[in-house]
């Protein structure tokens, strides 16, 4: 049979297939003109090869929708030896655009050794964590065999023994494995990737070689200040793309060369699109809080950065929490992937207490606050609401009181935000009001309150919250308002941390 190219108005769409295609199926024509559920049995059938799955160019809604058809029990499908690209016509008029890369490329061959882990499905307990595949521990960073003035910045930076994470992650990191990684809040993650791209990073070539992705502008700053902390010794230079900033002055950084790119989705799509950042010379992927990364809100951003990348690239994803839509979208490009994670009963914060204070009605909760605030002394604090209103307007009520409070949240310009931000690492500022933007990996080490004013509307989030004290194993308290209706709430998160969060006792100011 020969080569059989399908052309679209508006959509440069080219399908290739080889003489060595499965007789049986009667060739392209038929397998376009067969209907979605012969295309979705065939797109299934490829989806779950862990070789090919990560070369598809398809939107990542309809790639989980594919995978969740399974199992599909029709006749033999055909699998071609080569496609460049595939066009699926009105069959299937949704997926006009899916694109399927050449999968003869020596490129797609999976180079990585087993190494004793699992290929397999990945295993998915009631609660959204699955078990990991991977335990080999490195207990110091000697061991590591990293570059000289690489690890002479990580004891400048004030390690001295690795964390459970690092043990374990940084090296399969290094040598190009797939990773998915998952710890408690604090301890580390951000510098097991850190110290993995700057291992892998050639100095001498002035182009873009690792792009980290973040959720919040903030945490791609802190990445970014980690990252030159990290790499003090070496002549690495890195930036952060991020969303209120100048495009030019990006663009004149880029240019004048960068080894490493630390950006949010918006920010890093559009240098991409003009062409600013180059995306060719990349070999390390790294989204950092992975499960926000890849909501709904990220999801389609990340896979349009993602379809721009070298084949061979390495991808690793971080978080404290996978839920298990995360890693739907994940194994559709990740190739055999080494999976790094803690169960559910190790997610509670050691070393954090957690108690709640039951106000009964929400109108309760200031007052509380006030008098909590008139006998606790602590370094510095942070409290978190669930709206930037309330957010607003608790900080103009704790003012009027004359306390001395700072709040941050999403609508405020970045360069307010900078200073606020600034104001609260100096210490300048001692008590901080937020929302879930400063959850996620933010790492100010004096506070040792966090006061969740409201719960949080998700309970993946209080981990991340609660993980503002007690960083890197230092102690700190949690304390949660709760109403009489949020009983129900703070009990499904007892249970889903497999903790006990307890009632406030009266020595509380002995705790702090």
């Amino acid at each position: 049979m020969k080569a059989v190219q399908v052309r679209k108005t508006n959509t440069i769409t080219r399908a290739r297939v080889s003489r060595n295609y499965h007789e049986s199926s009667g060739g392209i024509t038929s397998l376009l003109e067969s209907g979605s559920a012969r295309l979705a049995h065939f797109f299934s059938t490829a989806l779950l090869s862990n070789r090919h799955r990560r070369y598809f160019d398809i939107p990542t809604d309809l790639q989980v929708l594919i995978m969740r058809l399974l199992p599909v029990t029709s006749a033999v499908v055909p699998t071609p030896d080569t496609f460049s690209l595939l066009l699926l016509t009105s069959s299937a008029p949704a997926a006009s655009s899916w694109i399927l890369r050449d999968m003869t490329d020596a490129k797609t061959k999976d180079k990585h050794v087993n190494n004793g882990t699992s290929a397999g499905p990945v295993s998915v307990d009631s609660d959204g964590l699955i078990e990991g595949n991977y335990d080999q521990v490195v207990p110091s960073f000697d061991e590591m065999n990293l570059k000289e003035n690489l690890l002479r910045g990580v004891y400048a930076f004030g390690f001295e023994k690795p964390s459970a994470i690092q043990q374990r992650a940084i090296v399969p990191c290094c040598s190009s494995r797939d990773v998915i990684a998952q710890a408690q809040s604090g301890t580390g993650k951000t510098a097991t990737f850190s110290i993995s791209i700057l291992q892998r990073i050639d100095e001498t070539k002035p182009y873009v070689q690792a792009l980290v992705m973040a959720p919040t502008r903030e945490l791609a700053q802190q990445i970014q200040k980690v990252m030159i902390a990290l790499g003090d010794y070496m002549k690495v230079k890195v930036h952060a793309c991020i969303g209120g900033t100048s495009i030019r002055d990006d663009q004149r950084k880029l240019e004048a060369g960068v080894h490493v790119v630390v950006g949010t989705p918006g920010r890093v799509n559009d240098m991409i699109s003009r062409d600013i950042l180059v995306t060719s010379y990349i070999k390390m992927f790294v989204l950092d809080e992975a499960d926000e990364m890849l909501s709904r809100g990220f999801k389609d951003q990340i896979y349009e950065v993602f379809k721009t990348m070298p084949q061979d690239v390495q991808v690793v994803l971080l978080s404290a929490t996978m839920p298990a839509d995360v890693l739907d979208v994940t194994e559709c490009f990740m190739r055999n992937p080494i999976r790094i994670l803690v169960k559910k009963e190790e997610l509670t914060l050691e070393g954090i207490r957690q108690f709640y204070v039951n106000v009964q009605k929400d109108e309760y909760k200031f007052e509380t606050l006030c008098d909590l605030y008139n006998v606790i002394n602590v370094t510095q604090s942070v409290i978190f609401c669930n709206t930037r209103r309330k957010v607003e307007q608790l900080n103009e009520q704790m003012t009027a009181q004359k306390f001395t409070v700072s709040c941050l949240h999403g609508d405020m310009e970045q360069m307010e935000r900078d200073v606020i931000m600034r104001e609260f690492r100096s210490g300048s500022s001692r008590v901080l009001i937020t929302t879930d933007l400063l959850a996620r990996g933010i790492d100010v080490q004096q506070v040792s309150l966090v006061i969740n004013y409201d719960l949080p509307s998700n309970r993946e989030n209080y981990i991340h919250r609660i993980g503002r004290s007690g960083r890197f194993g230092r102690k700190g308290v949690a304390i949660n308002f709760i109403t009489d209706n949020d009983a129900r709430q703070l009990k499904d998160i007892e249970q889903f941390y497999n903790t006990v969060i307890e009632e406030m006792p009266m020595s509380i100011v002995d705790l702090l």
